[in-house]
């Protein structure tokens, strides 16, 4: 896993063992304990190139609805419900993606 050698596999662990349970997911709980809200912006730069999958440079809905499978490839997709409310928190400027300002705002927020 891509983000496992940026984060300590306990915390991985233990940050998705949270939010197992459908609608369980909250954003800022989840980089808390997986521990990216403590990581350098190189680090965040980084988290941001593995979830944004398809390299466009924002990560869309389809992209934030497998977010937890970057952190473990037997993770739960997001529901939708939970999708939408973590797009609508990371969409600062409104267009429906959130870029890596955006992304490493909320990462630290």
């Amino acid at each position: 896993m891509a983000l496992a050698g940026t984060l300590k596999e306990a915390d991985i662990t233990a940050a998705l063992a949270a939010c197992t349970a459908a609608e369980s997911f909250k954003h800022k709980e989840f980089f808390a304990k997986v521990g990216l809200s403590a990581k350098s912006a190189d680090d965040i730069k980084k988290a941001f190139g593995v979830i944004d999958q398809d390299q466009s440079g924002f990560i869309e809905e389809e992209e934030l609805k497998l977010f937890l499978q970057n952190f473990s490839a037997s993770a739960r997709a997001l529901t939708d419900a939970e999708t939408k409310a973590f797009l609508k928190a990371g969409d600062i400027d409104g267009d429906g993606m959130i870029g890596i300002d955006e992304f490493a705002t909320m990462v630290k927020g």
